[in-house]
């Protein structure tokens, strides 16, 4: 190969490597992300714990499946509580087919009260597809009160722009009494 073909070649991997809709090595983790609303995670029994399915939507397809529009996504995670840290065990991603694409977590994190941590899924990444979502399990010391978990969903199409939120639903919940 020329010169001029090894840099060209190059060059396309760099750009392939620049658009390409997986996460990027050098993004931030959820805890880099959100660190000013993060405390250390509590020593105490975590006897209180919880689920939540969280659907959100990276694709919709309109005009009969014929055309698809993909979407930006953040996902809340809001402490309700006012005096209790909430502890995250796990928040996962998953596309319509129950395939993981990207667990945000290697270790449980702990939010402050009233804090919120958000994941932000960028509109050029469409690994999830129209069936996208949330798996965020949760858990704290002693009662607290229940989480907030949403997804807001931003796009467009021409000059319409289009946002909706979908609501996280409780799919388990343990209470420590």
């Amino acid at each position: 190969m020329t010169g001029k073909r090894v840099a060209g070649a190059i060059l396309i991997a760099l750009a392939v490597a620049l658009v390409s809709p997986a996460r990027s090595q050098t993004s931030p983790t959820l805890e880099q992300a959100n660190a000013a609303a993060l405390i250390p995670v509590p020593t105490g029994e975590l006897n209180v714990t919880g689920s939540f399915y969280v659907p959100a939507y990276s694709s919709v397809l309109l005009s009969q499946g014929k055309l698809r529009v993909d979407f930006a996504v953040t996902l809340s995670i809001h402490n309700a509580s006012q005096d209790k840290p909430l502890v995250l065990r796990r928040v996962a991603y998953f596309d319509g087919t129950g395939k993981l694409v990207e667990d945000y977590l290697q270790q449980p994190v702990a939010l402050k009260p009233f804090a919120t941590v958000e994941v932000y899924i960028p509109e050029q990444d469409v690994r999830a597809g129209t069936g996208a979502n949330f798996l965020v399990d949760w858990a704290s010391v002693g009662d607290i009160a229940e989480p907030v978990t949403e997804a807001l969903m931003l796009g467009s199409v021409g000059n319409r722009h289009f946002s909706f939120i979908s609501q996280g639903r409780a799919i388990k919940i343990v209470s420590g009494k």
